[in-house]
């Protein structure tokens, strides 16, 4: 039983946010997964949307395994690079902003037939 991998990097959000949908998701069916993100009203679950959807879609064509049978084993959100940018404040000031992005990776298994 091989497991299925995909993964995304540099997404611009922060991996906190990513997370919080993460969670929701993590240890799900891939199809249910999907549909839950679908209906998610967060940033986030765009992105996580279309790597599961990428996950299943190695899985069929590489692996040759059953949609029906993929669990998400695996989903983490890392820190990627961080983007140091500067905007004036009042009376000339440094202001930083950072723009935090994200690397993502879901590892989908197939279901125990018992």
């Amino acid at each position: 039983m091989a497991d299925v991998q995909a993964v995304a990097r540099y997404l611009p959000i922060s991996p906190r946010k990513l997370r919080l949908v993460c969670d929701q998701v993590r240890g799900m069916g891939a199809d249910q997964a999907l549909i839950t993100l679908r209906h998610m009203p967060q940033k986030g679950a765009e992105f996580l949307y279309k790597l599961v959807e990428s996950a299943v879609a190695n899985a069929e064509q590489n692996f040759e395994m059953n949609r029906q049978d993929l669990v998400i084993s695996q989903l983490a959100a890392n820190e990627g690079p961080r983007l140091k940018r500067v905007k004036a404040g009042a009376r000339g000031r440094y202001k930083p902003r950072v723009k935090r992005l994200s690397h993502v990776t879901v590892v989908l298994t197939e279901r125990d037939e018992e």
